[in-house]
């Protein structure tokens, strides 16, 4: 097989092939093999019918169509590997010569993923929330856990939101009690809104004693009228927290000082902080990298391919859960129409992030080498407990060695625009880069150990 491509107008290229007669002589005989099978030839047996036989029954012609018919789709697929075409779209293919005998020529015009240029990627400004964790938020983290541990005692004033109120309580609609809504001895914390926000709204200032009447908004929107409420307030308490002293904290912690508590709170919950603006500065790059794109930039079928993918993948994910997508969608209370919008609207998204970090990899000459190649090899002969030598060989027989080297691109893309981009707060204040790198888990003396024993090393 020979193939050459040519770079059309309109993002597309046309990939002409030729297969001599030689050559697709053999998928003639493969058509014959099949019509042996489907062909009832009188005196043999079904598939057993030779060429000869078959040709006086149904003629030449009738099996060379089916060879071209089953032979050209994998010679187009041959011809996009071995030239790395990175089609977006169904080919639109013209068999030019060959159709009844001789050798087989056809063209085959796709639509294949832009190039294009983008400016302003070199002064992004990422928004993230501020890493780490000040005073008041460990302040506030001890004060919850004091909660688990306070006792209610009775107060002589106004209550106050977070207060308990023992009250008894009468919900009328339309001069009928409703049971729901009707107790004795209710013990209520000011500020839930469980009832209704009214109930609040009303408790909060009131001392015990006091008589209460309100009306409040029927939760039900489908009733008219509203609730009228009856309250008597008998007793207002207040939550009295423990010290936090060494004393509780060694009582009620794993620590034996709260100084110590404190510490420890500060570094997981920063370390929380931290991934989380880590996260947040990977989704708020994307977000600004799409900004950068037009939407006359993505193909209509680059979206159709992301969203087909998109959907393929949801069903397999469904499917492995026991769900097929009407299940799905009941269960999420969406039309069919609603969650194929979403997913395009997603899949128009994802194209303009890919097309933007291409740009970015093309224009700072970002390449993948063959090491790095080697080591994600290596990884994926890790994960699935294989050799190095059958996953690369699995990517090179599915011609997927561009699209891994693709991949990478893009990855070492994001990483050059985060090593580059400003990082500020919701308050537009600037954030030092340095603030996001974790710190390095300390390894015990028995994992050093292993990790250099001769063993581990033949193991892996």
């Amino acid at each position: 097989m020979q193939s050459t491509v040519e770079a059309l107008e309109g993002n597309k290229v046309k990939v002409s092939v030729e297969i001599d007669e030689t050559e697709f002589e053999k998928d003639v005989n493969a058509a014959f093999r099949r019509l042996a099978k489907e062909v009832k030839v009188p005196g043999f047996r079904p598939g057993k019918a030779p060429r000869k036989a078959l040709e006086a029954r149904i003629g030449g012609d009738y099996a060379r169509q089916e060879a071209i018919r089953e032979g050209i789709p994998s010679y187009y697929v041959d011809a996009i590997k071995e030239h790395e075409v990175d089609v977006i779209g169904p080919p639109d293919i013209d068999l030019t010569e060959g159709e009844d005998a001789g050798a087989i020529k056809f063209d085959a015009t796709v639509e294949v993923r832009p190039s294009i240029e983008i400016s302003g990627y070199e002064s992004l400004e990422i928004e993230i929330p501020a890493p780490g964790v000040d005073e008041k938020a460990i302040d506030d983290r001890v004060e919850q856990m004091l909660g688990q541990y306070g006792t209610l005692e009775d107060v002589d004033r106004p209550a106050e939101r977070g207060d308990r109120v023992t009250i008894d309580i009468a919900g009328t609609h339309d001069g009928e009690e409703l049971e729901g809504l009707t107790a004795e001895d209710y013990l209520y914390e000011i500020g839930m809104g469980a009832i209704v926000p009214e109930l609040d709204d009303n408790l909060e200032g009131a001392s015990a004693g006091d008589e209460l009447t309100f009306s409040a908004e029927h939760p039900d929107e489908d009733e008219e009228g509203e609730l009228e409420f009856s309250i008597s307030v008998k007793l207002v308490q207040a939550t009295v927290l423990p010290v936090a002293d060494d004393e509780w904290a060694k009582e009620n912690t794993e620590f034996e000082t709260v100084e110590a508590l404190r510490a420890d709170l500060e570094t997981r919950m920063g370390e929380v902080a931290t991934n989380q603006a880590i996260s947040a500065r990977r989704d708020n790059m994307a977000i600004k990298l799409a900004e950068l794109v037009s939407d006359d930039d993505v193909p209509v079928a680059l979206i159709e391919m992301e969203t087909e993918n998109r959907a393929q993948d949801m069903a397999m994910r469904l499917q492995a859960q026991g769900m097929d997508f009407d299940q799905f969608l009941q269960f999420t209370g969406q039309s069919r129409e609603d969650m194929l919008m979403g997913l395009r609207d997603a899949a128009a998204n994802s194209a303009k992030i890919d097309l933007a970090l291409r740009a970015i990899s093309s224009s700072e000459s970002i390449e993948v080498t063959e090491e790095q190649l080697d080591d994600e090899f290596a990884k994926v002969a890790t994960q699935l407990d294989r050799t190095v030598e059958s996953v690369r060989d699995e990517f090179v027989n599915a011609g997927q060695i561009p699209a891994l080297r693709s991949d990478l691109q893009k990855s070492m893309a994001l990483d050059w625009l985060i090593e580059r981009c400003t990082l500020i707060d919701d308050e537009g204040n600037t954030i030092d880069p340095s603030a996001l790198e974790l710190p390095e888990v300390e390894e015990s003396a028995d994992t050093e150990q292993n990790e250099s024993s001769p063993e581990q090393g033949d193991d892996a």
